[in-house]
């Protein structure tokens, strides 16, 4: 069923002195394309998009901003200030990313700040999802002439409530979406995962050692899903909440890399965010059509770094916080990078 609106879907261009471009709608603060060079030089578009009837359907979040909170809610309800809040459900019992009327499914303000950077702003009004708080929040995306897309999040509610944003664009650093992502080889800068049962966390912290979660050295993403795809506990992949390394974490620190050897493409991520969610595109079912190539989008056409709290955070009190007070300033940035793979910048 599409969404019925009295909004229009807009599209804003950034670029940056290298010509490297970014393009956004106004629905969802969605980033729909991202052109970086190969090796060879040659700009394609790294980022999984979408026909503007289908960003209008439901679908698996692709580019979008997420929020209120970002990742699972168990059972769909959390305790604040000795008071339950029930959320909207739309995984189950659960959930997920916000509910049916998250971040990624309103229109949000935009204001073209120069030819590199923009401001998304959005009102979330009080119990908008069942989420307490008059929630206004701003996104800055910047393409810095490094090649970096820089996002930083802002956000001040006017009651105390719970908050985890993240930006869900599925990368493919082929530039081919029939292509999918298996050989791409990944390394992530953590030491520790959140195992879940069903798809929220247990509450253990386990050691990524001698598992298939231990990314610390590169590897394929392929290597190891399909001769462990029980112990995935996913549809044939990952989904899960890796707890990144950091001396502090408000600090911006290196989170995860990614390199496509036929390419040459080498992303990089930081972030002051204390968790990292990878996902390998496990519900990507070749229902979507790739806009301007024959084909459709399966399963690991795209991978996604979610920088993020921990799922399920407010029913968890051993995890970090992520409960922000009345007129306190929310506040989160994590960067992507992009080059080219050379000795100087060989993490993988």
């Amino acid at each position: 069923m599409s969404i019925e609106t009295e909004h229009k879907i807009e599209t804003y261009f950034l670029e940056n002195s290298g010509g490297t471009k970014l393009s956004l709608i106004n629905y969802g603060g969605r980033i729909i394309n991202l052109e970086v060079p190969d090796g060879n030089g040659k700009f394609g578009n790294v980022v999984l998009n979408l026909s503007e009837e289908d960003y209008l359907k439901p679908n698996p979040f692709i580019g979008a901003l997420i929020g209120r909170y970002a990742n699972r809610i168990a059972n769909a309800s959390f305790r604040l200030n000795g008071e339950t809040y029930e959320v909207d459900k739309n995984e189950g019992e659960n959930c997920l990313h916000g509910g049916v009327g998250g971040f990624d499914a309103v229109f949000w303000d935009v204001e073209k700040l120069s030819e590199s950077k923009v401001v998304l702003s959005y009102d979330s009004p009080h119990l908008e999802m069942g989420f307490p708080g008059n929630l206004k929040v701003k996104v800055y995306y910047e393409l810095t002439d490094a090649n970096e897309l820089k996002i930083f999040y802002r956000a001040i509610s006017d009651m105390e409530t719970i908050i985890n944003l993240t930006q869900h664009s599925y990368f493919n650093l082929t530039a081919d979406f029939n292509k999918n992502i298996e050989d791409h080889e990944v390394l992530i800068n953590a030491d520790s995962f959140l195992p879940i049962s069903g798809t929220i966390p247990t509450g253990e912290f386990r050691a990524v050692a001698n598992d298939v979660f231990d990314f610390r050295k590169p590897k394929k993403i392929i290597a190891e899903i399909n001769q462990n795809e029980q112990q995935l506990e996913t549809a044939g992949g990952y989904d899960h909440c890796f707890i990144l390394n950091k001396e502090n974490n408000k600090d911006l620190s290196f989170a995860a890399c990614a390199y496509d050897p036929e390419t040459g493409r080498f992303l990089e991520v930081f972030t002051t965010e204390p968790g990292m969610q990878f996902y390998t595109g496990n519900s990507l079912d070749g229902s979507l059509k790739i806009p301007n190539q024959t084909g459709n989008y399966k399963k690991r056409s795209g991978f996604c770094f979610e920088t993020q709290h921990f799922p399920d955070s407010p029913n968890r009190p051993d995890f970090p916080s992520v409960i922000l007070q009345a007129g306190e300033e929310f506040s989160s940035e994590t960067i992507y990078k992009f080059s080219v793979k050379t000795e100087e910048n060989n993490k993988i």
